[in-house]
């Protein structure tokens, strides 16, 4: 009996539809017996696969933004946005254990064609977004580490379809272990640039107190959303619900819900590792370039080329690179797989992975091509913002289907969330929500 069939028995089979991530699914054995220490350790690896995409080449141009620009003042809004990540999160691995359905998934099941097919286009779209600023983050870091001129490097990372195509026939611990030791060396470079900037920590620590100027001037508004999108990113949430499925948990209310416990423990950790790396972004800008003077650092190759000089050390430019290209391959691998989760739950129509990446590195290789051949570097900077406020504009759109389908207690039952989970899951939906209208209303009428 299938996970799907215990928790909706109701549901014919056939109805279903085949499980999220087939070549994954249930793949990885859980012990019954043991110690909690080693049953964790099943589950543990999903979460770095979907904190991944809390630090992506689109976090850098944001923060970059933000830390020269305002100091430390937007870390409050990098601590909140993760905060927001570790309980959305929390519901998807939720939804996901329980009803063995993804989120895409459920979207079709529930909900009628002309609400599940805008849905489906808005989810895409966020995929774009994402691998837009994968794509430019790292054919930055190819140039400014191999000299490669930018537009060449555009090209060549629609070749990472190859590495993706090869991680998943080796299974999903070979691709959540080369996740983990990639983030663990991006943790190690920026470890060193913020005890090689030295920032002052009470400073940085007054920066995670929340200002009134981030809703009252337009711009930190406009930084503060693209924070956000760039944080709690749509696809995540489509994902999670899918990669947790790869645990083969036993069809029992006992066991599900320790592998929601294990889970949530999971994505809560790793996401607090993506936290400190987000922070470690704009505390760099903070203290290299907002304090001496350099307010107005957007571009990615401007902050490499300045960080030798202000730090006095070159290492430090070399690991900013590094830790940039890093990071633009391992969110190019959950990208992928988001978007495989999405076509397949929403349209029940399945690529294989090679041409899925082809086909949606292709959609976002075209205006990246054109801003590279026309402005080069310099507008690249501001085409990753663009991005991660895009990502904040449809969070909304993933978020509240998401929130009822946690709300639903006649089909979650036992696996209910709790109520402080709903009111305040619900509560951040309203609050993104209002954001991205506010902003958009400023743009509009020009405030």
């Amino acid at each position: 009996m299938s996970l799907a069939e215990t928790t909706q028995p109701a549901a014919r089979p056939d109805s279903l539809g085949p499980p999220s991530l087939p070549e994954v699914n249930r793949s990885v054995p859980v012990p019954n017996a043991g110690s909690a220490l080693k049953r964790f350790f099943a589950f543990f690896g999903p979460g770095y696969l979907v904190a991944v995409g809390y630090m992506d080449p689109g976090n850098w141009a944001t923060a970059l933004a933000g830390g020269s620009g305002y100091g430390y003042t937007l870390l409050s809004v990098a601590l909140a946005s993760s905060l927001m990540a570790m309980l959305l999160q929390a519901i998807c691995a939720r939804i996901g254990i329980a009803t063995g359905r993804d989120l895409a998934q459920l979207c079709r099941d529930r909900f009628p064609k002309i609400v599940a097919y805008p849905l489906w286009l808005l989810a895409e779209l966020a995929i774009c977004a994402t691998d837009l600023a994968e794509l430019i983050g790292t054919a930055i870091a190819l140039e400014l580490l191999f000299g490669i001129p930018l537009l060449y490097g555009v090209m060549l990372t629609a070749l990472d379809a190859f590495l993706i195509l090869w991680l998943q026939h080796k299974g999903v611990r070979w691709l959540e272990a080369l996740i983990l030791g990639l983030i663990l060396l991006i943790f190690g470079c920026f470890a060193t640039q913020i005890a090689l900037a030295d920032p002052v920590w009470g400073d940085v620590l007054r920066g995670y107190v929340p200002a009134r100027s981030i809703v009252t001037d337009q711009t930190q508004l406009y930084l503060a959303l693209g924070i956000l999108g760039a944080t709690v990113m749509p696809h995540n949430l489509y994902l999670h619900t899918a990669l947790v499925q790869s645990r083969d948990v036993a069809p029992t209310v006992a066991a599900k819900k320790e592998a929601i416990r294990f889970a949530t423990l999971d994505s809560t950790i790793a996401l607090v590792l993506a936290l400190f790396i987000n922070s470690a972004i704009l505390i760099t800008a903070a203290a290299t370039f907002h304090t001496s003077g350099n307010t107005e650092i957007a571009e990615i190759g401007d902050a490499y080329r300045l960080m030798a000089p202000l730090l006095g050390s070159g290492l430090a430019a070399t690991l900013f690179a590094l830790a940039l290209l890093l990071c633009g391959i391992n969110a190019t691998v959950t990208a992928t797989l988001a978007g495989q989760v999405v076509m397949e739950g929403f349209l029940r129509f399945r690529l294989p992975p090679f041409l899925r990446r082809l086909l949606t590195r292709l959609v976002a290789i075209v205006p990246a091509v054109l801003v590279t051949w026309f402005y080069g570097a310099s507008g690249t900077a501001q085409l990753l913002i663009l991005s991660q406020v895009v990502l904040s504009l449809q969070l909304p759109f993933a978020i509240i289907p998401l929130m009822l389908f946690a709300s639903d207690r006649a089909r979650l039952g036992a696996f209910t969330a709790p109520r402080w989970q709903l009111v305040l899951g619900w509560s951040i939906a309203a609050l993104i929500t209002g954001l991205n209208v506010k902003l958009l209303l400023d743009m509009i009428l020009g405030g």
